[in-house]
């Protein structure tokens, strides 16, 4: 068996049934039997995999094998050449002394069930089929149903309707039955397309996916038993979801692969919803059809260099009419969504093609729209989570040539501020872009000083105004009634308190010259007690620096009185508040920090006498004493010192 090495992406299903990518490399299959993967940019094993006489390989969509190892390995190989594939699949077959004609090798079946369909008429050949015909809808929605259980079955029966050529008939016996409005028919018509779904057969999805086929296909499962009137689920595709070339795709194969991966995506998402985690396994080749459809269309958009570049220059034009750049910064936000099924090498590519043909000053243009603004915050994120380095640079030239209100950055906060749900996900998915961009751990060797020096300087002074403005508006007097805005309060202190940590000269700066500490303490009055907690963690990782700058600032500002009348307040419940002001005071008695231990007893003494359930106000009472009666020492020994010292200038001149 000689060697065969053809170009392969690697990728496993992981356990939220997700495709992950493993790389890019050659495939070989060797004397011995197995596939190997070597990868293409470091020369590195990727895959090496025994071809077993028991394993069940299944051939999809001409460019893609797919098979389990193990009872939670999948493992696919997505072939840049449909050659490759058929030659390997070629080899795989001959090594289990199967006929390269079939889509899949065999089922992966235990002993018992074999047993028990060895001896079945049907065991030896092709399920037999009751004629398409209405009269006989209900023998054959039976029978999809029979055989669901049984991955033998399931299998004879996917045959059977493929050699037939049986799918086209029954779904022309579907128009046959709307034009003659047979609701019974129909609804027996629903079961079975539902039921054929759910075979799982990569081959009955090409056909039933198929241009000519997939809308009665949608029509079918229009008509559920359970509903009184059908969906409408065509009328939708048809019309309200028509698909806008904002730049005529010329090539046939792309358009009609981009139709495809959106219905089917509406298929999954709308019609077949699934109920049980047994549903989701039986549609698991159904998510696969999807992700390796999203890379093609990925992979040949890329490619296609006189498109991109066309729409780029409509995108630049600042005499693109709104309802153009909405659509346009739209495309690319779905073709940024779409790139994540890449590999982690072939993604950077695309990103960099972006990036080359100006993605971040072209995101800048058109921002007053609030659709623009969404999804251009949407790709922002991309870009950021593909090269932090590279979006850190933009941002700052752009003062040079822009306003505080429109830069970049500062329009992804407002977008953040603005979220009408920060629960919902938004606010909080564009905090963590925040952080990532002023994390100093991803500014990298050699540049990494001066580019940490330079970024947050510019920071701090074009941008933390805005970050920390809803915080500051909703200090000044009473707490924040609204949940919502609690909510981001919380995000905004959770953002600050990560810079406490990582920053410290630039938030130390801020913090005092702007008095933060004091408004954000004002929060440990708050009816959200979430919200009074954000509060009490930022003073908390303040004082874990144990920075006497901070300690002055804090004890000449008297800033423990917030924190202890809500300690008060809260009287004897016994909450995660009060551990959490009982673990700060105590972290302040066991680290020694005199000039706050000094502040607390000599200010809150008598209203924290009564506080006797834990020891650590009494022990800070100690450690006050303790160093009192140390320093009197101190000093008792050096007015000796002094004495002793006169007695000896006067014994001197006297003699």
């Amino acid at each position: 068996m000689s060697d065969t090495r053809r170009r392969v992406k690697v990728y496993t299903l992981n356990e939220e049934r997700q495709w992950e990518d493993r790389g890019t490399g050659h495939v070989c299959c060797s004397e011995a039997a197995s596939l190997t993967v070597t990868g293409e940019a470091d020369g590195s094993v990727l895959l090496e995999s025994r071809i077993s006489p028991d394993t069940a390989y299944q051939k999809q969509q001409d460019t893609l094998i797919v098979w389990s190892e193990a009872e939670n390995c999948d493992l696919a190989l997505s072939f840049q050449e449909k050659a490759g594939c058929d030659e390997i699949w070629e080899k795989i077959c001959q090594v289990q002394g199967k006929d390269p004609s079939v889509e899949i090798t065999q089922d992966p079946v235990d002993e018992s069930e074999e047993e028990r369909f060895e001896d079945t008429p049907e065991s030896g050949h092709l399920l037999e089929l009751p004629p398409c015909e209405p009269e006989r809808l209900e023998e054959l929605a039976e029978l999809v149903t029979s055989v669901l259980p049984s991955p033998v079955r399931r299998e004879k029966l996917a045959l059977a309707l493929l050699s037939s050529g049986y799918i086209r008939k029954l779904l022309q016996l579907f128009r046959a039955s709307e034009e003659a409005d047979d609701r019974r028919g129909l609804q027996q018509l629903y079961q079975i397309v539902r039921g054929l779904l759910f075979l799982n057969k990569a081959t009955l999805f090409e056909v039933m996916f198929s241009d000519d086929c997939i809308m009665d296909v949608v029509g079918c499962l229009e008509y559920e038993p359970a509903l009184l009137q059908p969906k409408s689920h065509r009328e939708f595709l048809t019309k309200t979801a028509r698909f806008r070339e904002v730049i005529p795709i010329t090539d046939s194969e792309l358009r009609q692969k981009i139709h495809q991966t959106y219905r089917v995506q509406y298929i999954q998402d709308i019609i077949l919803p699934t109920q049980s985690v047994f549903e989701d396994n039986f549609l698991s080749t159904l998510s696969s059809f999807i992700f390796f459809n999203k890379v093609e269309i990925v992979s040949m958009l890329q490619e296609d260099e006189k498109f991109l570049t066309e729409v780029f220059a409509q995108l630049t034009d600042e005499a693109t009419e709104d309802s153009k750049r909405r659509e346009l910064v739209n495309f690319f936000k779905e073709f940024c969504a779409f790139s994540q099924t890449l590999q982690p090498q072939n993604r950077d590519a695309f990103f960099k093609t972006l990036a080359n043909l100006g993605i971040l000053p072209a995101l800048e243009i058109g921002m007053e729209d609030v659709q623009v603004k969404a999804a251009a915050t949407d790709i922002f994120s991309y870009l950021v989570e593909f090269s932090p380095s590279m979006v850190r640079e933009f941002v700052m030239q752009e003062p040079q040539q822009a306003d505080d209100d429109v830069l970049l950055i500062n329009v992804v906060i407002k977008q953040m501020i603005c979220d009408s749900d920060p629960e919902l996900g938004g606010a909080v998915q564009l905090m963590g872009l925040l952080r990532t961009l002023i994390d100093p751990e991803n500014m990298l060797a050699p540049a990494s000083k001066t580019e940490k020096s330079e970024f947050l300087s510019f920071f701090y002074k074009y941008c933390m105004h805005v970050l920390t403005a809803p915080l500051l508006a909703n200090t000044a007097e009473e707490d924040p009634d609204n949940f919502q805005t609690a909510q981001l309060l919380a995000l905004i202190l959770e953002l600050l308190t990560f810079c406490v940590e990582h920053h410290s000269y630039h938030i130390k700066s801020y913090i005092m010259t702007r008095d933060l500490l004091r408004r954000v303490l004002t929060l440990m009055n708050s009816r959200h007690s979430f919200l009074a907690l954000c509060a009490l963690r930022f003073m908390r990782r303040i004082i874990g620096l144990k920075d006497e700058y901070y300690n002055r600032y804090i004890v000449k500002g008297n800033l423990f009185e917030p924190v202890i009348n809500a300690l008060l307040d809260n009287g004897t419940r016994y909450n995660l508040l009060n551990s959490a002001i009982i673990e700060l005071f105590e972290f302040i008695r066991v680290e020694d920090i005199k000039s706050l231990i000094a502040h607390i007893v000599d200010n809150f003494t008598t209203a924290l006498e009564s506080i006797e359930y834990v020891q650590t106000f009494k022990g800070l009472k100690g450690r006050y004493e303790q160093e009192k009666e140390r320093q009197s020492r101190g000093f008792s020994r050096s007015d000796a010192k002094k004495s002793d010292l006169v007695w000896i200038f006067v014994f001197t001149h006297v003699h």
